[in-house]
Formats: C-alpha cells, sequence, structure tokens
C-alpha cells in the first residue's frame, strides 16, 4: 500500500446507527514520520422507489462550482451556485462543489420520507451524481476536490502525530 500511498498514517471508521439514520467519522492520524495528505471521501448513491425520480425534491445549499475540463479534472476556476429546491425533473448533476461553510446540508425527497446527508465536519467539497435517466442520486462528502492529491488545489495536510476528522450523518424522515 505503501507505493501507491507513501504517507504513514491511521485511519478508524467508526459508524453509528441511530433511531433515524447513520453517522460516519473517519479520523485519520500521521505518523511521526511526516505529513499526510488528507484526499478521501465517501460515495452514498440513494433512491426513493415508491416515486418516479422527476417528482423527486432535491436541496443543495448555495456553493462553488468547480469548473472541469473535458476530462473532468478541476480547473482552478470557481463559479457561484445558487442552491437548488426543486424537482429533480430531467435535471442531471456531475458537479463537484466547494462548500462555503463548516457545515451543510443536502436533502432527497419524495414519496413520504426525506433522505437529509449533513456534512458535519471536515468534509469541504461535495461531489453531485445525478444522471438524467437512473433512478439514484449520489450526494458524495469529500475532504478535497477530484485530482488534489496531483494539483495539491485544496488539499489538506496532517502534521506528524496529528489528526484530522471528518465526519457526515445520513437522516431519513418520515414526510407523513
Amino acid at each position: 500500500m505503501l507505493a501507491v500511498f507513501p504517507y504513514r498514517h491511521r485511519l478508524d471508521l467508526i459508524a453509528t446507527l441511530l433511531p433515524d439514520g447513520l453517522e460516519l467519522e473517519t479520523v485519520l492520524e500521521a505518523s511521526t514520520d511526516g505529513p499526510v495528505p488528507v484526499s478521501f471521501g465517501f460515495h452514498p448513491y440513494f433512491g426513493l422507489p415508491e416515486s418516479p425520480r422527476g417528482q423527486w425534491m432535491l436541496e443543495l445549499p448555495p456553493m462553488n462550482r468547480l469548473m472541469l475540463d473535458s476530462q473532468g479534472i478541476p480547473t482552478g476556476e470557481l463559479q457561484s451556485f445558487d442552491g437548488f429546491n426543486e424537482q429533480l425533473g430531467e435535471v442531471s448533476f456531475d458537479d463537484c462543489f466547494a462548500l462555503l461553510g463548516g457545515q451543510s446540508s443536502f436533502s432527497l425527497g419524495g414519496a413520504d420520507r426525506r433522505i437529509t446527508i449533513e456534512f458535519l465536519e471536515g468534509f469541504g467539497y461535495a461531489q453531485i451524481f445525478a444522471p438524467k435517466g437512473k433512478d439514484y442520486v449520489a450526494i458524495e462528502p469529500m475532504t478535497a476536490p477530484t485530482n488534489a492529491l496531483i494539483s495539491g488545489a485544496g488539499l489538506q495536510l496532517v502534521e506528524p502525530g496529528d489528526e484530522y476528522r471528518a465526519a457526515f450523518r445520513i437522516g431519513v424522515d418520515s414526510l407523513l
């Protein structure tokens, strides 16, 4: 593994099952050998089989959209995104965003429930993937943008012996 990612570290994942959801916390501890870059994310996909995709309500907060080149790699340019709070309809997303604050909340609702994804700490980026014609939406917490290990853009380092914590929560609410 060190041939692929040559930074000694320990990674702990704490999963807490709650009555109405799931919380995932990741703790990265850098060894004393040197700093460790932080670039990881999760890829939860959600669907609401009781209602058609076009009727799903998607709520995204205001953020900055990372502009991408033809290969999907961020160019360094940002575009203001005012948020999204409407039925998904025929809209599609395959976009990376930089969050504007520490905690952010996203949701997907339909039929009789709403799924809420809260970025609690450590995740400064979100990938939103909602391809047209597919009955799922991915709301992906990320600590750095795509390609950060190569470009250095948005990349954070954990100093030797220090920790980095990142947590998010998936909640499910009944709308009845």
